[in-house]
């Protein structure tokens, strides 16, 4: 006989997905899209080799959500990934027309319209583990005051990424995205406070205040129940604000057993369009849920 959780999956229709996931592209390479769906490839093929699932059960719907209306995305550039992808379990979709709405808005459009049990908020930029489904269900199906779990994240050359926060403070934001060097390293144990390097790293951590939208996975029916993603924010601290409405009735958790490589980058370096967006954001939060300068 199968484990409860094993069980609970399996009574899903077979038609709806058991864990749906949303990628905002925007000037996005053939790649890096590729990147991402080879990786989430393998996390569903793991998953179904799990829990034995034929090939007719859909377990994964990735939608590719294009944010650029000039440039269109050709599902039949990936119809080899599709096609993998497909024997595995998923379903790949495109959803474009709508132009540049922002990220959260995005978002919200694959969002509203799920019917899963679980939803993975994700950036193009970022390659999943092949246990990522298998360990994310896991832990959500056993702890049921969790809303959604923050992965264990390194970059491209393997320095470790702290996607968990604490409540934000205009001095950290300043430090991070424009002291040199030396002032880092003089504030280093405020910065350490805030990016809560502290967390252990082999077993889960409940109670964390913010968590990175780069990736959220999450109970479809918790984000849904909060709205989704505020669409008054463009771009930046869309996750913050989520991160803050979820945790009014559940609670969010970094879940190291999860690990990622992700690309993402600093605002500052972006130049002054996106200094310009994150400050604007940056306004729209801290006048919401009160500011904190030190």
């Amino acid at each position: 006989m199968k484990n409860k959780e094993a069980f609970d999956l399996a009574s899903t229709d077979g038609c709806i997905p058991i864990i749906s996931v949303a990628i905002v592209c925007y000037n996005t390479p053939f790649g890096e899209i590729s990147r991402a769906l080879i990786s989430l490839i393998a996390a569903t093929s793991a998953l179904q080799k799990k829990e034995k699932y034929g090939h007719n059960r859909l377990l994964t719907e990735i939608t590719l959500i294009n944010n650029n209306e000039p440039y269109q995305i050709k599902l039949s550039d990936y119809a080899e990934l599709d096609r993998l992808l497909q024997l595995a379990g998923g379903k790949l979709l495109l959803l474009e027309g709508h132009g540049n709405i922002g990220f959260g808005a995005a978002q919200n459009l694959a969002l509203r319209s799920s019917k899963s049990q679980f939803h993975l908020i994700m950036n193009s930029d970022v390659v999943v583990s092949e246990n990522t489904f298998i360990n994310g269900i896991s832990y959500l199906r056993q702890n049921l005051e969790i809303a959604a779990v923050s992965p264990a994240a390194v970059d491209r050359h393997g320095v470790k990424q702290h996607l968990c926060k604490q409540y934000p403070t205009i001095l950290a934001f300043l430090l991070r995205g424009f002291a040199p060097d030396l002032m880092k390293r003089v504030f280093d144990g405020r910065l350490s406070q805030y990016e809560m390097r502290s967390l252990p790293e082999d077993r889960p951590t409940a109670g964390i205040p913010i968590i990175s939208g780069c990736f959220i996975f999450s109970r479809t029916a918790c984000l849904q129940k909060v709205g989704g993603f505020d669409d008054a924010y463009f771009l930046y601290f869309e996750d913050f604000d989520l991160s803050m409405r979820l945790n009014q009735e559940h609670s969010l958790a970094y879940l190291p057993s999860i690990r990622i490589i992700h690309e993402g980058g600093n605002a500052a370096r972006k130049g002054i369009l996106h200094i310009y967006m994150f400050a604007r954001s940056a306004i729209r939060f801290f006048s919401t849920y009160g500011w904190n300068w030190f």
